[in-house]
């Protein structure tokens, strides 16, 4: 694999796996799947070993997305392994800028609204303790900002390339 990107939120069981279905679905409409990696973690160890919370899964199986996912916590060795580490609201890109080994690994750490032209709000809410409302909102911002993301990535994938 030649590209590896890793979408950070709290649990890992609603934002992150959510951006990182959506993602790998973009990626592999763009047939990039045999060069872009896609994978996702949280920055507390709550939910390690459960799956994604089921409004997730609900509204990801029902816009077409498919989702098999295990939570686990973002690990300091992995800086070493990632192109970017993309977080989904200031807090994680705060505790994952600070987790990173070097300046070169802190600047791998985006958060992933950035790359929606559109967002006037670079967070992405947590919609754990809200209603479905909360998971499809949190689902249109993870949409919209994927395809800047793929725009930028694909960019670097053909750049390492030529």
């Amino acid at each position: 694999m030649g590209y590896r990107v890793s979408f950070v939120c709290t649990g890992n069981i609603c934002r992150s796996p959510m951006a990182e279905a959506v993602f790998r679905a973009h990626v592999a409409e763009a047939g990039l799947q045999d060069l872009v990696e896609v994978d996702s973690a949280g920055t507390g160890d709550w939910h390690v070993g459960e799956a994604a919370d089921p409004r997730t899964v609900s509204v990801l199986e029902e816009n077409g997305y498919a989702v098999e996912h295990t939570a686990r916590v973002f690990e300091q060795s992995w800086f070493a392994r990632l192109d970017l580490v993309i977080a989904l609201d200031a807090g994680h890109l705060e505790a994952l800028r600070r987790l990173a080994p070097t300046d070169e690994d802190a600047r791998k750490v985006r958060l992933l609204r950035a790359y929606d032209s559109a967002a006037t709000d670079l967070e992405v809410p947590d919609p754990y303790y809200g209603g479905r409302d909360g998971f499809e909102e949190c689902l249109q911002m993870v949409e919209e900002a994927s395809v800047g993301l793929l725009a930028a990535v694909r960019a670097d994938v053909e750049g390492r390339v030529a």
